[in-house]
């Protein structure tokens, strides 16, 4: 049988912390039932965007095993097992397979700048390790590597291939992909400033795999929504226009800085950032919060904008 590709709103979680820097569990069970309710079609636990560089191996098996339990309705659970190698990324998927994941997300491993032949070998080994669906992450900012379309569209023939997220500037890579019709579902990161969203969505995208939809999830769910009809572009128009000012502030600062410390500032299940990193305060932070107001982020979802932004 086919494996299920994600489609719609694919939100890269925060890792919510105690004060303490323990991982506050109950904040996640709070924000996964939060994107159930507010149209998220699957979460990715341990992105980027969850700090999955800081937390530990004991750490990252707590988080898969006991998250895996929460699974709210049908929003697809899917989680990022990139380990330092070809057998420690494995592993991780296999684990995350027996503890009930939908999926993993897996990206060229950070540091070593590996060749485009080496990591395509590299995905093509763990996809054949490990019966799950898989998605690549192409991001070479934070990995140095850039897979081209050629080797995209060679991993999208593997059936555990179920998913891309692409994340390079490079509005021609996604045409070419969408030109394709691989038997994979197509996805971008919600940047503004890698400007993927509008030429993926109206190329016949499948989703965005985004960050700002921690803060605006059901705004997401509308942007993310591939599009069949007039009316679904013109939706995409209204919602992403709208929240543009969001989703600069969202790419602020190194992600999760400004999504996490916006969403603290909020009454979100967030807690604080594991260092060395450090949140945004003051001005900064402030611009966060009157953007939220703006769009009347506390009727919308409850979010508390009362306070203001602590001083630097």
């Amino acid at each position: 049988m086919a494996h299920v590709q994600p489609k719609g709103s694919f939100v890269a979680l925060v890792t919510p912390m105690n004060e303490d820097g323990s991982i506050d569990l109950e904040g996640f069970r709070s924000l996964l039932q939060f994107h159930e309710e507010n149209g998220t079609e699957a979460v990715l636990i341990m992105g980027s965007t969850g700090e999955v560089s800081m937390l530990s191996p004991d750490e990252k098996r707590t988080i898969i095993s006991e998250t895996a339990k929460m699974k709210p309705g049908r929003m697809l659970m899917y989680y990022g097992c990139t380990g330092n190698n070809t057998e420690t990324t494995i592993e991780m998927v296999r684990y995350a397979k027996g503890e009930g994941a939908d999926g993993a997300i897996i990206a060229a491993p950070s540091y070593i700048c590996a060749s485009n032949a080496d990591i395509t070998d590299y995905v093509e080994e763990v996809c054949d390790a490990v019966d799950l669906p898989i998605g690549f992450y192409n991001n070479p900012p934070r990995v140095k590597t850039d897979l081209h379309w050629d080797d995209l569209l060679k991993l999208a023939k593997h059936p555990n291939m179920v998913v891309l997220k692409e994340s390079t500037t490079r509005v021609g890579q996604v045409a070419q992909m969408c030109a394709a019709k691989p038997d994979i579902a197509i996805m971008c990161c919600c940047s503004p400033n890698l400007g993927l969203v509008v030429p993926t969505m109206s190329l016949g995208g499948h989703g965005t795999a985004n960050m700002t939809g921690n803060v605006i999830p059901r705004a997401f769910a509308t942007i993310s929504k591939p599009w069949e009809t007039p009316e679904d572009a013109a939706n995409f128009r209204d919602a992403y226009l709208t929240n543009l000012d969001m989703l600069h502030f969202a790419y602020s600062a190194i992600n999760p800085v400004a999504v996490k410390s916006l969403m603290q500032a909020l009454g979100m299940p967030s807690g604080p950032l594991r260092k060395p990193l450090k949140p945004l305060e003051g001005e900064v932070l402030q611009k966060g919060i009157d953007i939220a107001a703006r769009l009347g982020l506390d009727k919308a979802y409850g979010y508390k904008l009362g306070g203001r932004a602590k001083a630097a």
